[in-house]
């Protein structure tokens, strides 16, 4: 997903934003896996469309929603271009993701599989993003065109971080927590130096989590304590392009948006996503209930003014939905699972979510898809490792039923 090249269509093709059409590899690689999946299950009437899992209902209810707002704009003239179709499929292609995962995995050394691979990704983007902190710019994901994706490489390796961070808290094993530890430490140094205020405002719930649920959170919070207190002094020793890109967070600029609280004034940046909040608030009021559809709006890099401007309070109300039902099912697996590894990486996803959260205070979190492929990839890995430790998977398709079917279907007197 994060090394996937992405191809333009035709150099004047446009959607919103001023972003080109482009299409990337995975999106061929999706759409055929989604099709030889319907394929076997019409083959295999047994096998069903999805497996049933407590993202379901809030799934459909946010795609249900979405695209009954977009197509309402189109009637009403608020959205006006092709763009916001392009854009639900996009959204939609996620939560393909997420099925295609659950409808094949078959056992846990299946899931921990992709997993290993899944972080090998992540050390190789790391080193990629390593490598460009010399030159001075932001560092970015590779095959994110000329001007780069700080933010969306920030969010992407916040989830990652979360989830090698969990599973080194909770794994009993010395090798595999030093492997995590380190894990952590590589990808930390591109995401310092993507400069991405959102995400670092996102790894304050991250470690939060971390420290209130994991099994060694008497360890942890003295030593969150002890970071706290000396934060000062870690921005003092922080690299100069960081101390400024921190502080400047408060330093208005002439004949430039402004937003000041008391006597603290904030930065063009900031304070454009504030004045976006208000101005969404604003508009959101003349259509409350399905919004304006996607793209319908005014361009706002801030996932929760720009969902309720888009799609309403329906809208807004789905996605607060799907993400509680994602808190809850990552929580039930960090409870239930026995093993220590697979609980780790159920924490780590709780603190990735609550990471991306606040990432999307100033980010369309939830709709990029660098992150969002990665994130619904692990959403559907944690549920697995909870229905496979509970027996309830999907059976392989060809595999013989059980044993107790078996016998049902076996004819009276029969071997």
């Amino acid at each position: 997903m994060l090394l996937s090249p992405e191809f333009a269509l035709g150099g004047a093709a446009q959607l919103a934003e001023k972003r080109q059409v482009v299409i990337r590899s995975e999106d061929i690689l999706l759409l055929l896996i989604a099709f030889s999946w319907l394929a076997k299950t019409a083959v295999n009437k047994e096998l069903g469309l999805v497996l049933q899992t407590p993202l379901n209902r809030p799934i459909l209810a946010y795609v249900g929603i979405t695209f009954l707002a977009t197509l309402v704009g189109y009637a009403t003239g608020t959205v006006r271009t092709a763009a916001g179709f392009f854009y639900v499929l996009k959204y939609v292609e996620y939560f393909v993701v997420f099925f295609m995962v659950v409808n094949n995995v078959r056992d846990r050394d299946q899931a921990w599989r992709l997993v290993r691979v899944a972080f090998l990704t992540a050390i190789i983007v790391s080193v990629i993003g390593i490598a460009q902190i010399p030159s001075g710019q932001r560092v970015s994901a590779p095959f994110e065109g000329e001007s780069g994706e700080p933010n969306t490489f920030g969010g992407y390796l916040l989830l990652m971080m979360a989830l090698a961070g969990g599973m080194a808290l909770e794994t009993g094993r010395l090798r595999v927590r030093a492997l995590c530890f380190g894990l952590v430490a590589l990808m930390s140094a591109p995401f310092v130096f993507t400069l991405s205020r959102a995400s670092y405002l996102g790894a304050l719930p991250l470690v939060g989590v971390l420290a209130v649920f994991s099994s060694r959170r008497r360890l942890l919070v003295p030593l969150l304590l002890v970071v706290l207190a000396a934060s000062p002094l870690l921005v003092v020793t922080a690299p100069p392009v960081v101390q400024k890109r921190v502080l400047e967070t408060f330093r208005p600029q002439v004949d430039q948006p402004r937003v000041q609280v008391g006597r603290v004034g904030f930065d063009p940046s900031t304070s454009e996503r504030l004045l976006g909040y208000k101005h969404a608030v604003q508009n959101w009021v003349q259509r409350p209930i399905l919004g304006y559809g996607v793209t319908g709006g005014f361009f706002l890099d801030a996932q929760y003014p720009r969902t309720l401007l888009e799609t309403g309070i329906l809208g807004l109300g789905s996605l607060f939905w799907l993400v509680w039902a994602l808190l809850r099912s990552g929580h039930a697996a960090f409870r239930t699972l026995g093993r220590d590894e697979d609980r780790g990486l159920a924490l780590g996803f709780l603190a990735g979510t609550a990471g991306l959260l606040g990432h999307a205070i100033g980010s369309n979190t939830f709709i990029i898809i660098r992150v969002m492929e990665p994130f619904w990839f692990f959403a559907a890995v944690v549920i697995m490792l909870l229905r496979l430790q509970r027996g309830d998977a999907r059976p392989a398709a060809g595999a013989p039923p059980p044993l107790g079917r078996a016998r049902r279907l076996a004819p009276a007197g029969g071997a």
